[in-house]
């Protein structure tokens, strides 16, 4: 993996029927209030996952800078979206929880459930993290972890992205490929039994195994603003999981994918193949650029061993005053140092989003 790089999730993207709505209750309860950058065109290059055809579609990448991944927040805009015709469980194939930073879970529980009822009891993962469980307006399902450490001090409780919780068919395949592939080597517990004694998910009383992957600490110019993550492996054993997106297209609501920051994007795509999960997606396979409105890059998919999907971005431009047009060209950066903090809270001073 030396001829390449892993900086850390970039975003985990989240469908919507209403990206306005969406985005709000992201900002008054979690902090995701600094837009990086927003979007309104077609969606050309996901034709495997759009039915062969091109939708317009509304989205965003927003961050909290007190450290780890965005949220894109995404939303068809001439196609009705489909919602997933069943009550998602435990274990269902896909991702059916995301993974938020909490700097200090006891207290944001009693900040949450001031105002929104949709959580359940603090209880602890089989890591012993403490955790709870919040459900959005749109029934999204939030796994709230502690991790005290701090990016940039914007006196919240919260952060960003910190992983995922996927359901899978085969945990010894689904762990090489999390481990091999997007590097998360360091096992940090393996468990059979229930889910969780508190939850308002179908199913989280049912055996399953559970483990729970995070990788060593990453380089790059966005390593220190993602920061820690985890990746959440389930797999039910007294049920047949039903896969959350089946007869459905990307976008649609729910957790879209897992998007990951890198460097190296031709050796990576290499790398991929030789591992048996080729690029079903690369938007520049001739090597031009990408632009994706304010910034610009490359970006890929690949599947895990159930089918889903993680996103490779490969940064270009980064915007940082969108008014001024003022950006930094990754291309010309060293990849392995980190960008100064100043220019990200440059950007928070900027492109700070507020309730509309």
């Amino acid at each position: 993996m030396d001829s390449f790089m892993i900086s850390g999730i970039q975003q985990i993207g989240v469908g919507t029927i209403d990206f306005r709505k969406s985005w709000n209750w992201y900002i008054e309860m979690f902090g995701i209030d600094v837009r990086i950058l927003e979007d309104d065109t077609v969606a050309e290059r996901m034709l495997p996952y759009t039915g062969g055809k091109s939708w317009k579609r509304h989205a965003c990448i927003a961050m909290n800078l007190q450290g780890g991944g965005g949220f894109e927040i995404w939303q068809y805009s001439n196609r009705k979206p489909t919602p997933c015709p069943f009550t998602i469980a435990v274990g269902d194939l896909g991702i059916f929880a995301a993974k938020l930073n909490c700097r200090d879970v006891a207290a944001f529980h009693k900040e949450l459930t001031s105002k929104w009822n949709d959580c359940t009891k603090v209880e602890m993962l089989p890591d012993g993290t403490p955790c709870f469980y919040v459900k959005d307006l749109f029934g999204n399902v939030f796994q709230i972890v502690e991790n005290k450490s701090v990016f940039i001090e914007q006196h919240k409780l919260t952060g960003g992205m910190a992983g995922a919780v996927i359901g899978v068919t085969d945990m010894e395949s689904s762990i090489k490929f999390y481990k091999e592939v997007l590097g998360y080597t360091i096992l940090k517990s393996d468990t059979t039994g229930p889910f969780s004694k508190y939850s308002f998910m179908p199913e989280t009383d049912k055996r399953c195994r559970r483990v729970i992957l995070a990788a060593p600490d990453r380089k790059g110019a966005f390593a220190h603003l993602f920061g820690y993550s985890s990746i959440e492996l389930v797999q039910a054993l007294e049920r047949t999981p039903r896969k959350i997106y089946e007869d459905r297209y990307w976008g649609d609501p729910g957790f879209i994918q897992v998007c990951f920051d890198v460097v190296g994007m031709d050796q990576i795509k290499e790398f991929c193949a030789s591992k048996g999960h080729p690029f079903t997606v690369d938007s520049c396979p001739n090597g031009e650029v990408f632009d994706m409105g304010d910034a610009s890059g490359r970006f890929a998919y690949i599947e895990d061993p159930d089918g889903s999907l993680i996103e490779l971005v490969e940064t270009g431009k980064v915007p940082i005053v969108k008014k001024l047009g003022i950006g930094i060209d990754m291309t010309k950066r060293n990849p392995e140092k980190p960008l100064p903090k100043f220019l990200f809270r440059l950007m928070g001073l900027v492109m700070k989003e507020k309730i509309k």
